[in-house]
């Protein structure tokens, strides 16, 4: 079994479909953007759990490209689709997750995550977040 924090690595990926608007249908998607296609799959506010939404997204990432460091104000969990990403915590050593694997990153952890090798990085994650809180917020350098 994946160790949690291992686990996180392949949500940095995914947290790039975190950079889904709160707006946004369902069968909307974003055009690539600095290496990095967004697909918006769903969103829910949670009625039997006030002030929290649920959001599943697909994260496409070319290789070599990073999610920039950032955290979310609620719990990601993720499944790596295809490829390799390695995972950075702040304050831990980097962590690679691969394809097949899943990983959970804890509210307000930094993070990001880079695809490595020469194949892209699908990710697919959901989110429980605050639905009055942006769904990703960028991290201090």
């Amino acid at each position: 079994m994946v160790s949690t924090v291992t686990r996180t690595a392949a949500i940095a990926a995914a947290a790039l479909a975190v950079g889904i608007v709160a707006g946004m249908g369902v069968s909307e998607t974003l055009h690539a953007q600095n290496g990095i296609k967004r697909i918006p799959l769903q969103r829910v506010e949670l009625s039997d759990v006030p002030g929290k939404t649920a959001v599943m997204g697909i994260a496409e990432i070319q290789p070599g490209t990073a999610a920039g460091r950032h955290s979310h104000p609620g719990y990601e969990m993720g499944y790596m689709l295809e490829g390799t990403s390695i995972m950075q915590f702040d304050g831990e050593p980097p962590k690679e997750i691969k394809a097949g694997e899943s990983y959970v990153i804890p509210a307000g952890t930094i993070h990001d995550a880079r695809a490595v090798g020469d194949k892209p990085v699908r990710v697919i994650a959901i989110y429980i977040v605050d639905t009055d809180k942006p769904l990703a917020t960028p991290a201090a350098k």
